[in-house]
């Protein structure tokens, strides 16, 4: 991981943020997977995709780097 920036308070507590809503996304997609429930989870998956993508690119944005390159959803999931 790459980083010229500084890491401080406002900056962890907005990617903590952003892990949250990501976790909370992911739950909802976890439970509608367990329920068997296909059209929520459809709505879910997009929106834990949007949740990842949110956090990649405030990632992309304070100059983090991930593997020395810059990383898409669409790599990671």
């Amino acid at each position: 991981m790459a980083f010229d920036g500084v890491i401080d308070e406002h900056f962890l507590a907005r990617y903590r943020a952003l892990l949250d809503a990501e976790d909370t996304a992911f739950d909802e997609l976890e439970h509608a997977y367990e329920d068997g429930d296909r059209e929520h989870f459809s709505l879910d998956l997009d929106a834990w995709h949007r949740a990842v993508s949110r956090r990649l690119e405030y990632l992309q944005r304070t100059g983090v780097e991930l593997n020395g390159s810059t990383s898409t959803l669409q790599q990671l999931v």
